[in-house]
């Protein structure tokens, strides 16, 4: 009598625990691994708080998780003229690089020849994804990042590879010359 108790406990167990790992959600992730939906909300989360911190705004303010995903991953890669991984990578190879990945957007050339691929902005109009564009020591363009929001812009600096700056900062204000749009293909 005491054995069938003790089997009808297993069995009762054996079903409960079906029943709560039944109710755990999965979703495929790249590379065919199963990766749950409360670790993605979970990283997601913690890249929006990060990055709300940085930029000074709310985490509910970014919406484009897959952007700072990508910042995250490049952020400290080191600066290399005619880079494009990360090994090294300069200013407009990172934009490219960028455009490629989060917007699905194929651009390529020098900083002038993105700024030539675009319409021009004002500076307080710019929204995420533009194109900010400076000529440092020269009357040439010669940089080139990418806006976020609250007047932060990722890029790749000779100094410090991929970092977020603001466009606030005195160097930038001064060798700033324009926000571009990239137009329509």
């Amino acid at each position: 009598m005491k054995l069938i108790s003790r089997y009808r406990y297993f069995i009762l167990f054996a079903l409960i625990l079906t029943a709560f790992s039944a109710c755990h959600t999965t979703e495929k992730a790249a590379g065919g691994k199963n990766r749950s939906l409360s670790e993605e909300n979970e990283k997601s989360q913690k890249l929006r708080t990060k990055y709300a911190g940085i930029l000074g705004i709310q985490p509910e303010q970014i919406n484009n998780t897959r952007l700072y995903a990508f910042i995250d991953a490049w952020t400290g890669t080191p600066y290399l003229y005619g880079g494009k991984n990360r090994n090294g990578i300069d200013c407009s190879g990172f934009t490219e690089m960028l455009y490629h990945s989060v917007f699905e957007r194929d651009i390529s050339g020098s900083s002038k020849d993105l700024f030539i691929q675009c319409r021009p902005v004002p500076k307080t109009q710019l929204h995420e994804g533009d194109l900010v564009f400076f000529k440092i020591e020269s009357d040439k363009i010669s940089h080139v990042g990418v806006y976020l929001t609250n007047n932060k812009f990722v890029h790749a600096t000779v100094k410090k590879g991929v970092m977020i700056s603001d466009l606030s900062e005195t160097y930038y204000m001064k060798y700033y010359f324009e926000g571009g749009r990239l137009k329509e293909k």
